[in-house]
């Protein structure tokens, strides 16, 4: 297996823009007042985030995936994210070994 340069160079201008962002993030929410409305923001990220992820495949294949993605949605207005994808997982689980 070879790695040309191109290919090392794209991977590490990758790594070091995931790593300002991820940082600068940090640096700069410290300047920012935190007021009820831009916290109700913020702490809406993480679900729309993981409906991003989860739509596609929902409408792109079967029945069980679609109701799952469903559940999820649901379940993620209500519940803390890992337990809202524990939910999808398992809708889509069930439904399948059901035949759907």
């Amino acid at each position: 297996m070879t790695l040309d340069l191109d290919t090392l160079i794209a991977i590490l201008a990758m790594a070091a823009a995931t790593v300002f962002t991820r940082i600068s993030g940090l640096v700069l929410i410290r300047h920012v007042e935190m007021d009820e409305r831009r916290r109700t923001a913020i702490e809406a990220i993480p679900p729309a985030v993981l409906m991003a992820v989860i739509a596609p495949t929902a409408f792109a294949t079967g029945w069980a995936e679609a109701l799952a993605c469903a559940a999820t949605a649901v379940a993620a207005r209500r519940l803390p994210m890992l337990a809202s994808i524990v939910v999808g997982v398992a809708t889509v689980a069930l439904l399948r070994a059901a035949g759907l």
